[in-house]
């Protein structure tokens, strides 16, 4: 288990900032209790592992089709105290994306986690991604046989916020096809917060209509940086009237740290305009025809939208 787990974009003051949260997370880490939960068959929910903070189970959901080899609904549900929060799969300029191991797993083929969209969290001047009350992921679970039980086992690392922040860990295991499943309007209504993807501009009435990299000086400008002042990523975004819109932005993979997009003005009639800076890309990568994946939030709506930096 790690307890340095803050991770902030590459400055001197992001530097120092991790250093300081890494000497928290240590001494805060002391005394920590994990226990291993269990669940018998046909039950449709592990028992809760964890403490007063945070707790980790696993749930089950309907089966997926009825087709001959249906893909079997489970959930990873994680429970909050008050006032706490933990991470998004990209935590933003501070956090630790959580870690899911489903080795041990019996009759299983894979698993895949869905991520329900996140929110902004405020931590000592930083935005971090994640969610700030009670969350379930989804899983979509293959089976190696078909027509053989599915024992799912999960190792969960993940971190918890307050004012201080712990490590956590959790350990479930659930047979899954056996039983009704009780837990499948939560799972439902999680998977109805996991974004749509599209491609950009599409959608309605939450779309993603450009992305354009731009000088400091607001004027269009192709390519990479020269040396001058770091050009910004300005993104238009539609949304229902009246609605706050979130944005968020992942590079083409984990190493990437660029920032959370931050709302500006200028935008056309009926969007909303928000800009990061081209910065967060690890050593040696280029910008230019760079993915990125930006996932914008308004309300119960969610999209995702991959392009390309040109």
């Amino acid at each position: 288990m790690t307890t340095g787990f803050h991770r902030l974009r590459p400055t001197a003051a992001s530097r120092a900032m991790r250093a300081f949260m890494m000497s928290v997370c240590a001494t805060s880490a002391i005394g920590l209790v994990v226990s291993t939960s269990l669940a018998r068959a046909g039950e449709v929910a592990s028992r809760w592992d964890g403490d007063a903070r945070s707790a980790v189970r696993l749930i089950a959901g309907a089966p997926a089709g009825k087709n001959a080899t249906p893909t079997l609904r489970a959930g990873i549900e994680v429970r909050l105290k008050q006032g706490w929060h933990t991470y998004w799969r990209y935590p933003g300029d501070a956090g630790v994306p959580p870690k899911f191991d489903f080795t041990g797993s019996h009759n299983v083929k894979s698993v895949g986690v869905l991520w329900p969209a996140p929110q902004p969290i405020r931590e000592e001047g930083l935005i971090a991604i994640g969610y700030a009350a009670d969350v379930i992921w989804p899983l979509t679970v293959v089976p190696l046989d078909h027509a053989k039980p599915v024992t799912l086992r999960l190792k969960l690392d993940y971190a918890v916020c307050e004012k201080l922040c712990v490590p956590a860990q959790g350990k479930a295991e659930l047979m899954l096809g056996g039983a009704a499943a009780s837990r499948s309007p939560a799972l439902a209504e999680a998977q109805a917060r996991v974004p749509r993807k599209l491609a950009l501009g599409e959608g309605a009435p939450l779309a993603i209509k450009s992305v354009q990299i731009m000088r400091e000086d607001g004027r269009k400008r192709p390519g990479e940086d020269d040396g001058a002042a770091r050009p910004r990523v300005v993104v238009d975004v539609a949304a229902p009237a009246g609605s706050a819109v979130a944005l968020f932005a992942e590079g083409p993979t984990p190493e990437w740290s660029l920032p959370v997009p931050a709302p500006i003005d200028g935008a056309p009639a009926g969007l909303q305009r928000f800009a990061f800076e081209l910065d967060g890309a690890p050593p040696g990568a280029q910008y230019k025809g760079a993915p990125i994946t930006l996932t914008a939030v308004a309300g119960k709506e969610a999209i995702e939208v991959t392009t390309h930096l040109d």
